[in-house]
């Protein structure tokens, strides 16, 4: 329906250029039948929410204000030449509606970019809910900036709505970290149901790593260019030694590990003491909903998980005594990585006494395989090797996004990023299964889990 919407206003701009040049009017005419067509625009947008596709949300704001600021221009010009018997010239004319058609079409794109999405249906039986804060760690400097202020690690919690009515202590903890250029809300289809299963969930941002996010004083803090262009370069190239990419990713890893050290650290550290640390800011009453959650959680029961880099972090964090299992989705486990020798990568030998679960894409998938045939060394296949219970399976026909909900909120940012012919609801609905399946049987001790070779 946006497509629809956006040929409406088309015409329209074109028709009334049309009309109006067959026969240029005076400029008063001109302005005040200029108020007219705006004011009609808002009207055919009105009437269009009543059509299914087409709402008030974030996909259609930047069209709203900009019909409204066209309304209250086409007011002032309309008031400055309400006496002017100047002729209108066609060139102007022409011009005002290509000026029009271009602002109607930028104000449209979010329409395009993101789907109507409003998330999955949960399985549980606990209306998830949400809260967030951020925790500055007064351990380190931030290495992006140069006014030596500190780290800054944006939290965000899903948790059963009911979190202070059930027993003490009976909730495991779950924490996520997402890709690179990635958002805490990459996987929420994950944290609800999970949250709707009686799960406290952790989903941090990586300030710099991330899309976008907020630091403390509200500052929209964005990916850092240095990092997008050595993430691009190390994916797009088959020539880099391996020296060099391991040197970039290692700080990469160091980074997203510390991040995820420092929550579990001062979670655990504000459960233990029933208190909010001020060193957390918080908005409003989300610190009493957090301090409730805390109490609820269960911090013998924690488990982490990740897409892409976030699964090369929990991965490696898992290692910690701790925690008791790691899910890696789609993540090659880059802080499994030791050094290069002799131009090759070394892995970690050390055996991973963890329950671990790997979701693969079809295409990593192969890559696992192929590389254990040929003889070369691929952190996975290491680390899975010498896994005490270790997992792996893979989707066919599904790339790596089709592991996070971006094809269903955005399908054509996801598709520039990887996604697979696999339908995207049906694999976040399974992923999310396996998900649930996993944390269940080595968090909650349901009972054994089992997982099929491919889905």
């Amino acid at each position: 329906m946006a497509l629809v919407l956006l040929l409406i206003l088309v015409i329209t701009e074109v028709g009334f250029a049309a009309f109006e040049c067959t026969d240029p009017e005076m400029k008063k005419s001109w302005t005040l039948k200029r108020l007219a067509v705006n004011a009609g625009e808002i009207i055919i947008f009105l009437l269009m929410l009543l059509l299914p596709g087409i709402d008030l949300s974030f996909r259609f704001k930047g069209l709203v204000i900009l019909l409204l600021v066209r309304i209250l221009v086409s007011v002032i010009f309309w008031l400055i030449n309400r006496k002017n018997e100047k002729r209108k010239k066609r060139a102007a004319i022409v011009w005002s509606a290509i000026l029009s058609i271009l602002l109607i079409s930028g104000g449209m794109l979010p329409s395009f970019l993101f789907a109507d999405y409003h998330g999955r249906a949960v399985t549980g039986e606990y209306t998830p809910a949400e809260c967030e804060a951020i925790l500055i760690d007064t351990d380190r400097t931030e290495s992006f900036e140069n006014d030596g202020s500190y780290r800054e690690v944006p939290m965000h919690f899903y948790y059963p709505e009911n979190a202070a009515d059930l027993p003490e202590q009976s909730l495991p903890l779950v924490i996520f970290s997402h890709g690179a250029f990635g958002y805490y809300q990459s996987n929420a289809s994950t944290f609800l149901e999970l949250a709707s299963h009686g799960y406290a969930v952790i989903s941090l941002d990586h300030p710099y790593h991330s899309f976008f996010t907020k630091d403390s004083n509200g500052k929209t803090i964005t990916v850092d260019p240095g990092f997008f262009r050595s993430a691009m370069k190390i994916g797009g190239s088959d020539d880099m030694p391996e020296s060099d990419a391991y040197n970039m990713t290692s700080e990469w890893m160091t980074l997203r590990e510390s991040d995820m050290t420092a929550v579990i650290d001062q979670v655990k550290a504000a459960g233990e003491t029933g208190a909010v640390p001020d060193t957390w800011h918080c908005d409003g009453n989300a610190a009493d909903r957090i301090l409730s959650l805390l109490n609820a959680i269960d911090y013998n029961k924690i488990g982490l998980m990740g897409h892409s880099l976030g699964g090369a972090t929990a991965v490696t964090v898992g290692r910690r005594d701790d925690i008791s299992a790691v899910i890696d989705l789609d993540g090659t486990m880059l802080g499994e990585e030791t050094g290069v020798k002799d131009g090759v990568i070394q892995a970690n030998e050390l055996p991973y006494d963890k329950p671990l679960l790997c979701i693969d894409s079809e295409s990593h998938h192969q890559s696992l395989a192929e590389t254990k045939e040929a003889g070369y060394v691929y952190v996975n296949n290491v680390i899975l090797d010498n896994a005490v219970n270790g997992y792996e399976t893979y989707f066919k026909g599904a790339a790596h996004m089709n592991f996070t909900d971006l094809p269903l909120f955005s399908p054509p940012l996801a598709k520039l990023l990887g996604t697979g012919e696999v339908d995207a609801g049906e694999c976040i609905d399974q992923v999310n299964a396996l998900v649930l399946g996993f944390f269940d049987s080595f968090l909650k001790d349901t009972g054994a889990f089992s997982v099929k070779e491919s889905y």
